[in-house]
């Protein structure tokens, strides 16, 4: 997990939102548990693909990317391409 990946997530807006990435639609929904060190990340295309993760900062405050029946390099590229809807 990068830098750059971990500012993408964080600049995503909480709640259920609309965006682009790769050339498709997307519903998004974020959500946040334990003060936010729990974060989850699920999203479907209109075409019926997915994309979910979730995202743990530990105690020492090191984070972990676990993605949901997918690569790591899915999900990442994801949020990275993912424009939020103004």
């Amino acid at each position: 997990m990068t830098d750059a990946f971990r500012r993408a997530f964080d600049a995503l807006p909480e709640g259920t939102f609309t965006g682009t990435a790769h050339g498709r639609r997307w519903v998004v929904a974020k959500t946040s548990w334990a003060d936010g060190r729990s974060r989850k990340l699920w999203a479907e295309a209109e075409d019926g693909d997915h994309v979910s993760l979730n995202l743990y900062t530990l105690r020492d405050g090191r984070q972990r990317l676990r993605p949901c029946e997918m690569s790591d390099d899915k999900v990442v590229a994801f949020v990275l391409a993912l424009v939020p809807d103004q």
